[in-house]
Parts: structure tokens; C-alpha cells; sequence
């Protein structure tokens, strides 16, 4: 029998059409959930809006069941059912969009925008609810269980969105002071070691993908401009610590190195080092068997990595022997097809290079325990010297002892000895390992002795250095039991300015343990602080804010700083401070309004309610949403219409 056509056959496109669309539905969350390199910046925000949206799932299957049944006309002719969907599909689009960036995208660029990110992150909250706010279950034929799923996910995104969100602020800190314009200096390198593991940059396979994804990421943007540039600078730093001697460039000329990477495609794979990808000249063996250039793999060991680049595996030994076999083969490849071998013109004396210095560096350590002070002087200059120039350099000084004879000095009765000293001690403590070894030859006290009567720079230095052993745990609890934490806040209230901004540095880090928060308030931190807040010309208040945060978190801190006069310089930066410093204010009067209602009556005394009413409209995305937070409680604290 003939299959009669109903009267109104639109029904059955509408159908049809809606059919095809809830098919993209599950194909687009299918596709969202099989991302798994989501940013470490973003990873977490990423996971929760894919769990919910595979929350879905269930939903639109039930939905595709009722369209594929043609007894059940009441959903497949659904004029509204259909807008829904289309309405969820465009709201899916937009988080796929958003999770794919935050997949693929620049590492860099997404720290840095993090803010923005996350309000792209509450758009994405907004325009699913919107979506599925009037969804006709009945009409589209959803169960009762399929509905409950929903408004489970519907409650989850509000839920999301009214969060309030804590920074990391540790990474926030550390990119604040990498991408400073203040003067650069040797000790700094320790905070890129730190932004490149928290960033996962730390690898060649990472570093490589990252400079696809920026220059992906300026063909979109347009061209070049002065973000870019601190991306790649902070880019061509991370690169530096991996061993990778590389000038990044977007749209320069093609460089003779990138000329030999173009020719490489002819040579064959097993010849090609796996870190510079080229045509090895001197190819090494290390322990896990695998091979490479000497130039590449000695930069990679002398950066202080102990691990093989290619297999990730721990090296056993160091030792490095050479692979004569396949360097024959190589210059007979070379030989056959009239290629030439690079020159490795600093190859010759690198051979002798190390010998020479491991001699030099032995007479001036045992110059350090010298009888003649000025042939100790003389000794630790040149130390110091040699410790800022490169990570062998400070690798060889620590294989030589010299660890012990510098903190030796650390005591000797000199002031400029100590200043050269604690100096060449900072520069040492970049390497990871020396971080340690300082800490266990007993210098922490002698630091912090130095910190509280050397000279200007030699204080200067010295919180400079608790600052570099403070991002290993164990010092930072050590650092705190012996009492450093007082001086560093007195050079934060007395110092010079690059010295208040070392020992803010500093505290922000000793900081993030929860014991040093309250003996930094002992010794009296939120007075200098606050001075900092109202100094504009020294231009700490970002620093300053931040480590106010730090310390909200903790009961005294809250206790300190929820005083009447906090609150009303913090009700003036919202007030009068710049976008930023707005940010930071109400993010410090909300963590305290939460805790503590008087203390947002007392803001609202001090004529908070206007600014924050302007900051909902024109600041910053987290500075908009901080500020209706704080509007809301102060609501339900005194009944603000």
C-alpha cells in the first residue's frame, strides 16, 4: 500500500531539518570530549563544561529517537522545538569554539588573558541556559528524567558563574614580573624556570607546538604588534632554558639555520639530531642509548635537565660517548650527495673549554679560604662574575665545592665580601639543585643576617635570594622558622625602591604557606603594604594587592586587615585607582565582605556603592563580576534596592 502524504508536509521537513540538527548536537559534544590537551590555566573550567555538556547526551538521543519515529508527529512538526534547537545548536558552537582555543591555542597567550578567557567561559554559561530556558519537553517528547538532566546542568552553569573564582596566584605574580619593564636581572631566570613547568613549556615536543600556536595566533590577530612581541620574548626565554639556541620569529627573514631545517627533508630521518633537527656533525650517544648532536645535548645537560629529550626517560649517568658508526655513515651520505657538513666552529676549542675551566674554577675556590683578604675579595668577584654568565658555569662551581666556601664567606667580617658573596650565592641558586645544596650548608641564617645589616645592595640581593630558594617548599618553611620573614618587611617598609620591590617579591612567595602568612602579619606587613597602596609613584599597588590577598585568606589576616582605615583605602583605589588596581580592591573587599558583613556596611559607609555600581559597567570582566558579587551580599546585608 502507498504510504499516504500528509496534508501539511512542511511538518515533515521540519522534521527532517530538526533531525539533522540534534545529529550535530551529540557530534559537536563528541567532539568537545575528545580534547585532551586542554591549558593548565584553563583545564579545569574546560573539564566541568564538558561534563555538562555531556550531560546532554541523554537529552538529544531521546530527542533523535522521537524525530526517527514517525508515529510521534507532535514533536517532529514543532515549530518551537525546532528554535530551540537551533538556538542550542549556535550556544554549542560557541563553547566548541572556546574549548578548541583553549585545546589548541597559544599557552602564553591564554595565561595571559586569562581573565578574559574565564568571561568567554560565563558567555558560554549564559547562552546555553538561554537555550534550554523554555525548552518544550512536551512537545519534543522528553521524559520526566530527560528534563531533570537538564535543569541538573541548568543549575550546575549557575552555579559555575556565581563562583567566585580564585586566580592562581602564584602564575599571576610570576607573569607580572616577567613581562615588568624593570631592569633585568640574572636571579629572574628562576621565575621563567618556575612559569615554564606551570605553563608545561618545558619540553621540545611543548615548545614546538607553541610556536605553531602563536603564529597561528598572530595570522588571526592580524599582524604584529607589542602583545606579540612579549609573547615571543617570553617564548624565546622558555626556549633559552631548554637548551634550544633559537632567535624566535614570526615574519623575519628566513635565517640560515631555518634554510638548513628546509633542506633537512632530504636528509635521512636517523641522521637528523631530535633536538636541532639537523644533520648531526658530532653525534653522541647518552645513556638511554639514544642519539644526538654534542652542541644540542651538552646546552640541554647544561640547562639542568637530567632527562633524555626524546624518551622523557631520567639519564642514569651523563657521560656521553660518541657514535663513530653512524658518524660514518654520515659523512658517507655527505660524501655521496656532495652535501656539506655544517661547521662547528666553536666545536675545536669547546673540547678544551671545559678543562680550563674546571681549572679556573678550582684555583678560585680554594682562593675563597685564602689567609689574604684581598685574594678572598678577588676570588668571589670573579665567582659571582662566572655564576651569572650561564647555567654550566654554575653547575661546575657547585661540582667544585664552592657552595661551602661561599657561605663561608657569607661570616667574614666585610661588608663588600658579604655584598659579592650573597650576590654570587643569588646567581647560583637559579640551578634547581644548587637551591638545595645552599640551603643545607647552613646559609638561610646567614642571608637573612646580611638582609638585616649589609649594605643597600647586599639587602637588596639577599631578599633577592630568599626569594630564589623560597620556591622550593622545604625553604620556605625553613626561611620562616629562622625569622627572615621580619626583615624582609622591614626592607619592604625601609628599603630602596628595588628593594621594597625584591622583599615584596619575596613575601608574596614565602607567602603561600599558610604558617608564613601569620607570622608575616606579626611582624607587622599590612602597615607597609598599605603605604604601598597609597604611594602611587612607586608603582607597587598590583604587588601589593596580591599579597593583601594572599593574606585575606588566612583568619588574622582578615582580623589585620579588616580595619576601618583598610577599608577606606580600599574603597578609594575602587574609587579613583586604575582598571587593574580596581580589580585587585574589590577582590580584597569581597574576600573580606564574605567573611565579614560589618566590613561591607563599613564600605558602604565610605561610599563604595557608586564606584562599584560604575565597575559593573565599565571594568574589567573580573572586576564586573567581583563587583555585582560584593553589590549582591551588601544587598542581603542591608537591603539595597
Amino acid at each position: 500500500m502507498e504510504r499516504q502524504i500528509p496534508a501539511d508536509s512542511g511538518l515533515s521537513e521540519v522534521g527532517e531539518e530538526s533531525e539533522v540538527v540534534v545529529r550535530e548536537l551529540i557530534e559537536v559534544i563528541e567532539t568537545v570530549g575528545s580534547y585532551d590537551g586542554f591549558r593548565k590555566t584553563q583545564r579545569k573550567d574546560c573539564l566541568n563544561l564538558v561534563r555538562r555538556l555531556k550531560l546532554l547526551v541523554p537529552l538529544l538521543e531521546e530527542i533523535e529517537d522521537q524525530l526517527g519515529n514517525p508515529s510521534n508527529v507532535s514533536c517532529s512538526g514543532s515549530g518551537s522545538g525546532s528554535n530551540s534547537l537551533v538556538s542550542l545548536k549556535k550556544a554549542l558552537l560557541g563553547a566548541k569554539k572556546l574549548l578548541k582555543n583553549c585545546n589548541y591555542g597559544s599557552k602564553i597567550y591564554l595565561a595571559m588573558e586569562s581573565e578574559a578567557v574565564m568571561s568567554r567561559f560565563h558567555a558560554v554559561y549564559d547562552k546555553l541556559n538561554q537555550a534550554l530556558d523554555g525548552m518544550p519537553y512536551h512537545e519534543l517528547g522528553v521524559s520526566v528524567e530527560g528534563k531533570e538532566q537538564v535543569e541538573l546542568m541548568r543549575m550546575q552553569l549557575k552555579r559555575a558563574k556565581r563562583r567566585t573564582d580564585t586566580q592562581d596566584m602564584e602564575l599571576a605574580m610570576d607573569m607580572m614580573v616577567v613581562f615588568s619593564k624593570n631592569e633585568d636581572r640574572s636571579a629572574d631566570i628562576a621565575i621563567f624556570e618556575r612559569l615554564a613547568k606551570k605553563l608545561e613549556l618545558h619540553t621540545i615536543a611543548d615548545l614546538k607546538a607553541e610556536t605553531a600556536a602563536i603564529r597561528k595566533l598572530e595570522k588571526r590577530r592580524g599582524g604584529h604588534n607589542d602583545t606579540m612581541q612579549r609573547i615571543l620574548d617570553l617564548l624565546g626565554k622558555f626556549k633559552q632554558i631548554a637548551g634550544i639556541d633559537e632567535t624566535v620569529s614570526l615574519d623575519g627573514p628566513i635565517s640560515t639555520r631555518t634554510l638548513q631545517r628546509c633542506q633537512s627533508s632530504l636528509i635521512p630521518n636517523e641522521f637528523l639530531c631530535p633536538i636541532a633537527l639537523e644533520i648531526m656533525a658530532d653525534p653522541v650517544i647518552v645513556a638511554t642509548g639514544q642519539t644526538y648532536e654534542r652542541e644540542s645535548i651538552t646546552k640541554w645537560l647544561n640547562s639542568n635537565h637530567r632527562t633524555c629529550p626524546k624518551t622523557g626517560q631520567t639519564l642514569d649517568h651523563l657521560s656521553l660517548a660518541p657514535n663513530f658508526a653512524l658518524r660514518n655513515l654520515i659523512l658517507q651520505w655527505c660524501e655521496k650527495n656532495n652535501f656539506e657538513l655544517p661547521k662547528k666552529d666553536s666545536y675545536a676549542s669547546c673540547e678544551s673549554y671545559p678543562a680550563e675551566l674546571m681549572e679556573e674554577i678550582s684555583s678560585l675556590v680554594r682562593d675563597l679560604s685564602s689567609s689574604q683578604p684581598n685574594v678572598r675579595r678577588d676570588a668571589v668577584v670573579k665567582i659571582r662574575m662566572l655564576s651569572k654568565e650561564n647555567p654550566e658555569n654554575r653547575i661546575l662551581i657547585a661540582n667544585n665545592r664552592g657552595i661551602p666556601g661561599l657561605v663561608q664567606l657569607l661570616y667574614y667580617p666585610d661588608s663588600k665580601i658579604q655584598e659579592h658573596t650573597v650576590t654570587a650565592l643569588l646567581n647560583l641558586s637559579i640551578d634547581e639543585t644548587n637551591k638545595r645544596l645552599i640551603a643545607r650548608e647552613g646559609a638561610i641564617p646567614a642571608i637573612i643576617e646580611i638582609l638585616q645589616n649589609g649594605t643597600d645592595e647586599a639587602r637588596e640581593n639577599s631578599a633577592a635570594a630568599l626569594f630564589s630558594l623560597s620556591m622550593l617548599d622545604e625553604n620556605k618553611i625553613l626561611i620562616g622558622n629562622f625569622n627572615g620573614i621580619p626583615p624582609l618587611v622591614n626592607l619592604l617598609q625601609n628599603g630602596t625602591i628595588r628593594g621594597k620591590k625584591d622583599a615584596a617579591t619575596a613575601l608574596f612567595n614565602l607567602s603561600l604557606n599558610q604558617a608564613n602568612k601569620s607570622k608575616a602579619i606579626k611582624a607587622g606587613i599590612i602597615p607597609p603594604l598599605l603605604r604601598l597602596l597609597e604611594d602611587k609613584n612607586l608603582g607597587m599597588i598590583d604587588e601589593a594587592l596580591s599579597i593583601l590577598l594572599l593574606l585575606v585568606s588566612h583568619p588574622e589576616g582578615r582580623n589585620e586587615i579588616g580595619r576601618l582605615s583598610v577599608i577606606e583605602t580600599l574603597v578609594e583605589i575602587i574609587r579613583s585607582g586604575t582598571p587593574k588596581n580596581k580589580e585587585c580592591a574589590v577582590s580584597v573587599l569581597l574576600e573580606l565582605g564574605l567573611n565579614n558583613s560589618s566590613l561591607a556596611l563599613a564600605a558602604l559607609q565610605f561610599g563604595v556603592y557608586e564606584p562599584l555600581k560604575e565597575i559593573t559597567i565599565t571594568g574589567t570582566n573580573r572586576a564586573q563580576r567581583k563587583a555585582n558579587s560584593l553589590l549582591q551580599h551588601m544587598s542581603k546585608c542591608e537591603h539595597i534596592p
